[in-house]
């Protein structure tokens, strides 16, 4: 075991030292479940906590930081979505904080978001769905990226985990890239890091921690949940796009299919035009994750939530979570490298 620990400390020695942490595990921004006190229960645990911004204003988010400053005195990171309307603020504050790494996420940031935060001495860290976008990101100074595949939870990409690691891992090898979607176990965590990764994102796996302040039924809900329950929005009419979102099934994503097939009757019919309809579906899920995570409604609200949700069997201190991880990923290691060789077939 002490050989495996030490393999896998060489193995994410890049990824520590970018996050200043004991372990290269950050854990998944996720609205309205990281927030203080998650994000600091992993960073006390030798993670890397990365507080979700979503759509909080600059005041919120300053209140959010101090909030875990007072938590943990260890790194964290902030996660910020580019197509928020405040980021300039947003940006400000994170700066005034003295946060150390600024995760961007969402889309291409805004000219000059990177060249702020770096100007200040942050970090930056940015999501890389395909080899081209990564390799535009490292043109334009990020300083790590992580690679999110479709088994992860929420707003997902059309590619999977394992085909994003293996075509961009080979080739961005300056800057320190983080796996994540579908990572539950140790296992995992060690392949990733074997195929060049210098770290992995884990959220779904965290969402039932003792310090997670989701409510009782979501995280019931995650319990009881397995791989094939996480399943992505869905489509009905091209002519009105879906941004593909996993989570478990339940009455909510039923009539979202309902309503989707409702509104494109009426705009078939003349009754309404196809800004309002679009607008329509849009609005569907506005407020939904806060119903489910803050008030416990699992039936009408949204239940994001990664394909390793079926591994997530029961609430855990975060402590605990990551002490489990580490060990599956060091003992695998030490079992990999210290098997007897198998003899070759005549």
């Amino acid at each position: 075991m002490t050989k495996g620990r030490d393999m896998l400390d060489r193995l994410w020695q890049r990824g520590r030292d970018f996050l200043g942490t004991e372990t290269a595990i950050m854990g998944g921004a996720m609205s309205w479940v990281s927030e203080r006190h998650l994000v600091a229960a992993i960073s006390n645990a030798g993670g890397f906590g990365v507080l979700a911004c979503g759509a909080m204003t600059p005041a919120l988010l300053e209140a959010e930081i101090a909030g875990t400053q007072a938590l943990t005195r260890k790194p964290f990171g902030v996660n910020l979505i580019t197509m928020h309307p405040q980021l300039d603020e947003l940006i400000d504050v994170c700066i005034a904080a003295k946060v150390g790494h600024v995760v961007l996420a969402g889309g291409l940031p805004p000219k000059g978001a990177i060249d702020k935060v770096k100007a200040a001495g942050a970090k930056v860290v940015c999501f890389a769905p395909a080899l081209a976008l990564a390799k535009k990101f490292v043109k334009s100074g990020v300083d790590a990226l992580v690679i999110e595949g479709m088994e992860a939870g929420g707003h997902i990409g059309p590619v999977s985990t394992a085909v994003l690691a293996q075509e961009i891992l080979p080739e961005i090898r300056s800057v320190p890239v983080f796996v994540a979607g579908g990572i539950g176990r140790g296992e995992a965590i060690a392949m990733y890091l074997e195929l060049g990764a210098s770290g992995v994102q884990l959220g779904t796996r965290f969402v039932c921690a003792t310090e997670s302040i989701a409510h009782a039924n979501f995280k019931k809900a995650f319990i009881r949940g397995a791989a094939r329950d996480a399943i992505p929005s869905v489509q009905l009419d091209p002519r009105f796009p879906v941004i593909p979102v996993r989570a478990l099934q339940n009455h909510g994503t039923r009539r979202f299919m309902e309503v989707q097939a409702e509104v494109v009757a009426r705009f078939n019919r003349g009754e309404i035009e196809k800004d309002a309809a679009m607008l329509e579906i849009e609005h569907f899920w506005a407020g939904a994750l806060r119903r489910a995570v803050i008030d416990g409604d699992v039936e009408n609200g949204s239940l994001m939530a990664g394909q390793s949700v079926g591994m997530v069997t029961r609430e855990q201190p975060t402590a605990e979570i990551i002490a489990e991880l580490i060990e599956q990923a060091a003992t695998a290691l030490a079992a990999r490298y210290t098997a007897e060789p198998v003899p070759l077939r005549a």
